[in-house]
């Protein structure tokens, strides 16, 4: 019998969610190119859903500040909390309407087998340039991450010296993923997609201070470590 040309199966994707706190498209074009300055790899070609809920129900042109996102090379593929105006406005420009929320995911086959989590150990300094990732494993490194450096993993990071560039753990969806480093003065630091820059770690006062990232609901957290 020949395999039908298409099937539909469920599945669930990580995906970041930019929430949009005012309409004026002048302020938000300022603040997002300046983001962009600062980690542009990180929002170039990712996909984005636009949380508007602090919009509620005022006047936003939505299809302009479609525009205005993909002229900065960024996915749009859809919209939440929305009111039903701006739930119309996405209709018409070919965006979902996505619900917040988990859905049980898709119940795998009795016969398939987990793919087993691995460990890379990584014995050198990664330098400006050099990009590490770790697929649905996780990622040790004895030595300093440089600036314009970047390591990636879908489990936990730890680096034992300084992280001076982008660390993004959790890349393929885990919570439960951390960030330790002996040494955290990050460009970017990110756990399933929750990001912090340099001066977030500063407000916590953990610059230049070993510590452990983590995610605590939708936020990051760090914690100091005893060393």
């Amino acid at each position: 019998m020949p395999k039908a040309s298409l099937e539909l199966k469920g599945s669930s994707f990580t995906l970041s969610v930019l929430h949009i706190n005012t309409s004026n498209l002048d302020s938000i074009a300022k603040e997002l190119d300046l983001k962009l300055a600062q980690a542009p790899q990180f929002f170039i070609g990712a996909p984005l859903v636009l949380n508007l809920s602090a919009l509620g129900d005022g006047p936003l042109d939505l299809s302009a500040l479609q525009s205005l996102l993909v002229s900065r090379q960024l996915v749009i593929v859809g919209v939440t909390a929305t009111s039903a105006t701006l739930s119309e406005q996405a209709k018409a420009i070919g965006l979902a309407t996505v619900k917040a929320g988990k859905s049980a995911p898709t119940p795998a086959p009795p016969q398939a087998e987990p793919t087993p989590k691995t460990t890379r150990i990584l014995r050198q300094n990664v330098r400006s340039g050099q990009q590490i990732y770790v697929k649905n494993g996780d990622l040790i490194i004895i030595g300093a991450v440089g600036n314009g450096a970047e390591v990636i993993a879908d489990g936990s990071i730890h680096i034992y010296g300084a992280l001076r560039g982008k660390a993004m753990a959790g890349a393929n969806g885990d919570n439960e993923a951390v960030i330790i480093s002996t040494c955290l003065e990050p460009e970017l630091i990110s756990i399933a997609g929750h990001y912090w820059l340099t001066e977030n770690l500063q407000k916590h006062g953990v610059a230049a201070k070993s510590g452990c990232v983590r995610l605590e609901g939708d936020s990051l957290t760090v914690e100091s470590l005893p060393i």
